[in-house]
């Protein structure tokens, strides 16, 4: 089979595509033809060596990909052959709270991920995807959505006339906005583009913030909600932007810390509690997360937002499009 690996992570020409025997899969495992695959910004920042987390040396990158089960192995009960399935970003995460030994289970970092044509998940570590939805699709699902869906729903229970301001227009934002749409949660949306903020109010954003030229966009989300602060910000900038996500949260409002775009952030804890914020560190989520977020995808008829496909020989091109930022939505690769 093909596979792209990372020798050494010196940036994005350090991919490199490799020809490999194809794996067999163990006691409760299965093996599956990846059909697509998905890119987020940990892809980009790991391939540059930027990435902090563990690394598990020329690994198979990409944490997201979705496929059809071609093999079993001993004792599976959850999957057939057949079946379509995303894979899990934690291969060991079903439930519950998160352990010490599931960070050591991530797709594409510590273990290899599915930029290759046939990969082995776990059998709690897959999904069955929606039926509406093409491979393509259910490939942007297992770490930008479950995340997105860990901040709304686990972490700050939105419920419907609450508003959530959602930064950027990149993965995890734009399901962030249709999740929130879904809800009925009124959406406020930043961005330096004012193409992009268009179209996040064609996807049902009430309002645009473009803080290239209003700085001050917790100001500008204030006023919009008359003053009382947004319910929730679905944070992915970091040091630039968590201060002026505290300003602009009501009091005991959430902040769902996912990003990391930039760094070494200075935190005025004093800000946190006058606020009586509601801070909590992001990491994707577990597999139940996923089964109920594709229930309700599956119940609304929800379509990811795909930026642009890409082919299995044009992975290097794909990593250069997301690295320049003019995406909006998902970049895909097909296998």
């Amino acid at each position: 089979m093909r596979a792209y690996r990372i020798p050494q992570l010196t940036g994005i020409q350090s991919l490199t595509q490799v020809e490999e025997a194809m794996p067999k899969p163990a006691h409760r495992q299965i093996l599956v033809k990846v059909i697509a695959t998905s890119l987020n910004f940990r892809d980009l920042a790991l391939v540059s060596g930027g990435y902090r987390g563990p690394i598990a040396p020329n690994v198979v990158p990409l944490s997201d990909g979705a496929g059809e089960v071609i093999e079993v192995g001993p004792g599976v009960q959850r999957f057939k052959v057949g079946d379509r399935v995303a894979s899990c970003f934690f291969q060991r995460w079903f439930g519950g709270l998160a352990d010490a030994n599931s960070p050591g289970s991530a797709l594409g970092g510590p273990i290899d991920g599915m930029l290759r044509e046939y990969a082995v998940l776990e059998e709690e570590g897959a999904v069955a995807i929606p039926a509406h939805l093409s491979y393509e699709e259910a490939a942007t699902l297992p770490c930008a959505a479950v995340t997105a869906w860990h901040a709304m729903v686990e972490h700050a229970h939105l419920k419907a006339g609450q508003c959530v301001l959602v930064q950027g227009t990149g993965g995890v934002s734009i399901f962030a906005l249709q999740f929130a749409r879904m809800m009925g949660v009124r959406v406020i949306a930043t961005s330096s583009s004012e193409d992009k903020l268009a179209r996040a109010k064609a996807l049902g954003a009430s309002d645009g913030i473009n803080y290239r030229t209003h700085e001050a966009w917790d100001e500008a989300a204030l006023a919009y909600t008359g003053g009382r602060g947004v319910d929730q910000v679905v944070e992915v900038g970091g040091s630039d932007t968590f201060s002026r996500s505290l300003k602009a949260i009501r009091p005991n409002g959430f902040i769902s810390l996912i990003g990391v775009l930039t760094r070494n952030a200075e935190i005025n804890p004093m800000a946190i509690l006058a606020k009586r914020a509601n801070v909590q560190g992001i990491s994707v989520g577990s597999t139940q997360m996923f089964e109920a977020m594709n229930a309700a995808i599956s119940v609304n008829g929800l379509k990811p937002v795909i930026d642009r496909v890409f082919g299995f020989d044009e992975a290097k091109e794909a990593f250069a499009y997301l690295q320049s930022a003019a995406h909006f939505g998902k970049v895909v690769i097909r296998v």
